[in-house]
């Protein structure tokens, strides 16, 4: 066993057995663990956004400040003030035959909650999950993505400054710690990812029987109707695919548009894209692509297009070659080619004309169900059939990723795009444990009716549920 795999290990026993010894913590506890949380947040940002851009090679500070850090601090704010509302024990109704006792359901904590992050948002897809798990009195371990190796360290040095390890901890290593972290017996496991990494990590979860949040992200879909203002929609959706260099597990992945408007729409992609971002290479507003593995997946992906017959309109700042793609449009590209089969990950928009909306809808439909769908459309009921005939994650309408930040919405995934979602209030019950209780009352009826099952037991099936009695010989 690796050193990192033996810490790994040490720090899991460590919650497992606290978990199982200590009382559930109080109000009071769980509000100074998101104090705490907050506090790192506010003291670290500097060296926070430091770290994550070096491990980029450069990444836009005021992205990771309004991706990253600002949505982590106003959900801690949200959770705090909500949480003594969340714990309150929820009052059920006690059916007639059971009265008159009374009955609730208790929230507790789960125990220890695995937490493994992706590299495109290493600050935000660690401390976002590891809130609500704490809010939910649980404790927390976490792996940072071994593409992050700069945040990861410096997130393991602060969290260990204002944390007991046997509350949250952060564990750094390779592909083998997530590994190992996937097949220890957690009460739960959230997981942010490629659908195909989310296979190996159900798989092995499956052993222990462990519950899993999976967030895999996919091919999220913008779906212009022929009602919205063109330009209008190519700025949201340039919004939207730019940021972070398009590294963003829900941004609009290709854009369905009016086939008498998908040139002008794509133009108009380009000039809001252009207007944003002036230059490039030197410019701090825009981010690298994460490394030189992916930058040649982009590349490879967007030269088969070009191959197949697809025109490629890009940004005409040059773009370092080694470290950032600049944001490019694809028209004409084929169903099979690579941009419009995997999920981009990367500042490249295909755009595909659609004849009527009813195609565009099947043309979802086709596909595996995405992580989010973005719907631009003026009339209610031409937003009312894009709901009704598509399925996704969540959805932003006439704008991209603002669900992603609404604390009062669950987030999540459904199929191949992820099970499970949290955030806010859903988060917190995400990771409880909803305890049913029934406290009999002073006279219990279902025990005084028998046995022996007798004429005022077959009586009362009758009141209570218009039932004959299934005949006994008597």
């Amino acid at each position: 066993m690796t050193p990192d795999a033996q810490a790994l290990h040490a720090a899991f026993d460590r919650q497992y057995r606290a978990s199982r010894e200590a009382p559930a913590a109080d109000l009071a506890t769980r509000r100074a663990l998101l104090d705490s949380l907050h506090g790192l947040l506010l003291d670290g940002r500097p060296a926070l956004a430091q770290a994550i851009s070096d491990d980029f090679g450069g990444r836009s500070r005021s992205e990771t400040d309004i991706l990253e850090i600002v949505p982590l601090i106003t959900a801690i704010r949200h959770a705090r003030g909500h949480l003594k509302h969340w714990m309150r024990d929820e009052p059920r109704r006690v059916d007639l035959s059971l009265k008159p006792g009374s009955a609730w359901v208790r929230y507790e904590p789960l125990g220890v909650i695995g937490v493994i992050a992706p590299w495109n948002y290493p600050l935000f897809l660690t401390l976002g999950p590891a809130l609500d798990a704490l809010a939910a009195g649980n404790r927390v371990l976490i792996k940072p993505s071994e593409s992050s190796p700069a945040f990861a360290a410096l997130l393991a040095r602060l969290v260990a400054e204002r944390f007991n390890a046997d509350r949250l901890t952060v564990v750094t290593g390779g592909v083998e710690v997530a590994q190992a972290l996937s097949g220890l017996p957690l009460d739960h496991l959230v997981f942010t990812g490629s659908t195909n990494v989310g296979r190996h990590i159900l798989r092995a979860a499956a052993e222990h029987l462990t519950p899993v949040t999976l967030e895999l992200g996919g091919k999220s879909p913008a779906i212009v109707a022929p009602d919205y203002a063109i330009e209008r929609a190519a700025g949201s959706i340039a919004f939207g695919r730019y940021l972070n260099a398009g590294q963003t597990c829900v941004a609009p992945d290709y854009a369905l548009v009016p086939a008498a408007s998908a040139r002008r729409f794509a133009e108009g992609v380009l000039a809001a894209a252009v207007r944003r971002y002036p230059s490039i290479a030197d410019n701090n507003d825009y981010s690298n692509v994460i490394d030189a593995r992916h930058h040649r997946r982009l590349t490879d992906a967007i030269e088969e297009a070009r191959r197949c017959g697809a025109e490629i309109l890009t940004h005409p700042a040059p773009a370092s070659t080694s470290h950032r793609i600049a944001p490019t449009v694809v028209l004409g590209a084929p169903d099979d080619c690579t941009l419009m089969r995997e999920e981009i990950f990367g500042p490249v928009l295909p755009v595909k004309p659609y004849d009527t909306l009813d195609a565009a809808l099947a043309f979802v439909r086709a596909r595996p169900r995405p992580l989010a769908l973005y719907c631009f459309a003026d009339g209610s009921a031409t937003q009312r059939a894009i709901l009704d005939g598509t399925t996704s994650g969540g959805v932003t309408i006439n704008g991209t990723l603002l669900h992603v930040g609404q604390h009062t919405l669950p987030f999540g995934g459904i199929g191949p795009s992820g099970m499970g979602a949290y955030h806010g209030r859903d988060g917190f019950r995400r990771f409880s444990h909803a305890r049913g209780v029934h406290k009999a009352g002073p006279i219990n009826m279902f025990e005084r009716l028998g046995p022996p099952w007798g004429a005022t037991a077959r009586l009362t099936m009758r009141l209570l549920a218009g039932l004959k009695p299934i005949g006994d010989g008597r």
